[in-house]
């Protein structure tokens, strides 16, 4: 059996990528909207592992987030995506040239990337087969930096003396999660290493030796220095936060009042350094005392405590900045005392899957890859989180009841999880189902009790539930990797499945066929709703079209990887096409020519697309970036009197 893993597109921590199309969007979004433009509309916010500040103007501050790197020019969180040239989705690490504040350097999961333009465009500096958690410049000679790595082709610190243009490797042979340089003496350099604690070289990483006498944990995440007693350091572990006051000589625990253990980020006040934070699964923590005491500081943090990353201000140090799990950049102005979130075009979250309300169309439900479910009753203006009673945040898929539009369904890692009073609470209804993930779901258009969920087990892979998801018992389609269902809107009977190949099912699941389509491994299927023997398929590197159900098929020309499809439920002939790195595309002619519908994009993955049932110039796309919503001038025709088909899209 194929391995869940061959069919995966959307990123997911620690997974290696070697993605994307990024592009650059000048100015906050609203600036842009209007008709035949993109607009990101959020959710706003996502997970945040890397913090830079413009060490000449702090008020400039960059962001490394699962999906790019984002800009803020205003010290208010008013973000930018800035990714021109970026082929990596996850930014590990950042680190600005304090000299030149405008090169600026991004750690990513495939390697190290340099931009000379304050982020408007990157280029690759190397190391491109290497995941970077680290950078460090040195401060007196910043084309001297250093990157540390961790696996799965390269561990240790690597060094280039040429800005990034060629690296040679120093050890440590660890995988390096930190670095920290002496501000005094740029040859001196510590790292912090996963199951090799501390490592200190005093010859620009020639050589290196553990130094680690009297630490208890030899996981260290996160590394500061004094910068005016650079023998006093401070190293953030899986244990909690240590201390040295002699170059990492010894270590003593520094971790009074500091609790939930693993610290993740360490920030040093310039200006008085005996006042430092950390960053840690339980908020931040606040030491003036030079780490010997600390005190909780998350007045303001809401319920998303997971701190990732800090960043202060150089030139007024009661102004920080806290990076965190989920839900994005929190600015504090009182030195900790209070946060607000500053997220405003931060479009940090990717959304595999989005869901309307085919009665009321401006409800409007996002699946995010990690951070859970989003709600929006205004047409995506303004989103919430509703995740009340769901045991994983991973959505792989959403799907509405036609009937009943405050019931929904959610496929995650852990199984199926329904809600009867939009989305407010969930409630788990797995019963008959093998244990793991839900990757996609359909529901029968006309007995909405009817639904069917696809599992990533051997055996039966496609479940059956008459009773609205009470119970569910296997069909006949087994021991395949399915990506995505779809239903024939007018014999709901009928129905197809994205496995190895296109398979048909035309009594409920009970038997399964081979529609033979000229590709293997389909990602999504669309069904015409006035004319369901007409349906399209989308492949890695194309798009198949059959007008008899399946028998024949007929390749449309789409030279790109489709992932998602929508059909103008009123105009057919109209069908637009969501792919892996062309952003989305439009046919007005039932797939016989196409244009690109890009401009507002700041992302060209394109995960999920839907149509406003009533509205149909109005169209979603699920992306790497959150949703953006497109209004069209021309394209939308009446709305349709006959019930909506859901096809539901498996997203990892």
């Amino acid at each position: 059996m194929k391995s869940i893993a061959a069919k995966t597109i959307a990123p997911m921590l620690g997974t290696a990528l070697a993605l994307s199309a990024l592009v650059w969007v000048g100015g906050p979004r609203s600036a842009d909207a209007g008709v035949d433009v993109w607009t990101p509309t959020g959710p706003y916010g996502g997970s945040v592992f890397a913090l830079a500040t413009d060490p000449q103007t702090p008020s400039t501050l960059y962001t490394g987030t699962r999906v790019g790197v984002f800009k803020s020019t205003d010290g208010e969180g008013t973000w930018t995506s800035a990714n021109v040239g970026l082929s990596a989705v996850i930014v590990a690490s950042l680190a600005v040239d304090p000299v030149t504040p405008s090169t600026l350097y991004a750690g990513t999961f495939v390697g190290v990337f340099k931009s000379t333009d304050g982020g408007r465009s990157w280029n690759s500096s190397g190391l491109t087969s290497a995941r970077i958690f680290a950078l460090a410049v040195d401060p007196l000679i910043p084309t001297t930096l250093y990157a540390g790595t961790g696996g799965p082709t390269a561990a240790g610190v690597f060094k280039s003396t040429d800005g990034g243009a060629s690296w040679i490797p120093t050890g440590p042979a660890a995988g390096v999660r930190a670095l920290a340089i002496d501000p005094l003496t740029p040859t001196t350099l510590y790292a912090g290493t996963a199951g090799g604690g501390v490592f200190k070289s005093i010859n620009a990483a020639i050589t290196w030796s553990a130094v680690n006498s009297g630490l208890t944990s030899t996981n260290v995440l996160g590394l500061a220095i004094d910068s005016q007693t650079p023998t006093t350091l401070y190293a953030g572990t899986f244990n909690s936060v240590f201390k040295s006051i002699d170059g990492a000589t010894t270590w003593s625990p520094a971790n009074v009042g500091l609790t939930g253990g693993l610290a993740s980020a360490l920030a040093i006040d310039p200006q008085t350094p005996t006042t430092l934070y950390a960053g840690t699964l339980n908020g931040v923590f606040k030491s003036i005392d030079g780490g010997t005491s600390w005190i909780a500081v998350n007045i303001g943090l809401t319920a998303t405590t997971d701190v990732r990353a800090l960043a202060i201000d150089r030139l007024t140090p009661t102004t920080l900045y806290a990076g965190t799990f989920g839900g994005g950049v929190f600015k504090s102005i009182t030195g900790g005392a209070s946060w607000s979130a500053i997220n405003t075009g931060l479009t940090a979250m990717s959304v595999g899957d989005v869901a309307t309300n085919p009665q009321a169309p401006t409800t409007l439900y996002a699946g995010t890859d990690l951070d859970g479910v989003f709600k929006s009753t205004d047409g995506s203006g303004s989103w919430s989180a509703v995740n009340s009673g769901l045991t994983s945040t991973s959505i792989l898929a959403l799907a509405v009841d036609p009937a009943t539009p405050r019931t929904l369904y959610a496929g995650t890692p852990n199984g199926v999880f329904k809600s009867i009073n939009g989305a407010i609470t969930w409630n788990a209804i797995s019963n008959g189902l093998p244990p793991g993930e839900v990757g996609a779901l359909a529901i029968d258009p006309l007995t909405p009790s009817t639904l069917y969920a696809v599992t990533g087990g051997g055996g039966p892979v496609v479940f059956k539930s008459t009773d609205g998801g009470s119970s569910w018992t296997g069909t006949g389609l087994t021991n395949d990797v399915v990506a995505a269902l779809a239903i024939d809107p007018l014999t709901p009977t009928t129905l197809f499945a994205c496995g190895s190949s296109l398979f048909k099912s035309t009594d409920g699941g009970a038997t399964w066929s081979d529609t033979r389509l000229p590709a293997t491994n389909p990602w999504v299927v669309a069904i015409d709703r006035v004319t369901p023997t007409t349906l399209y398929a989308g492949v890695t590197g194309g798009l198949f079209k059959s007008t008899d159900g399946g028998g024949t098929w007929s390749n449309t020309g789409l030279a790109a990887t489709v992932v998602a499809l929508a059909i103008d439920p009123a105009t057919p002939s109209i069908v637009y096409a969501g792919t892996a790195g062309g952003g989305v595309l439009k046919s007005i002619d039932g797939g016989g020519t196409w244009s690109t519908l890009n401009t507002g994009l700041t992302t060209l993955y394109v995960n999920a697309l839907a149509v406003d049932p009533l509205a149909p110039s109005t169209l979603y796309a699920g992306t790497f970036h959150g949703v953006f919503t497109l209004q069209q001038s021309t394209g939308g025709g009446s709305p349709p009197a006959y019930k909506l088909l859901h096809l539901i899209r498996r997203r990892r």
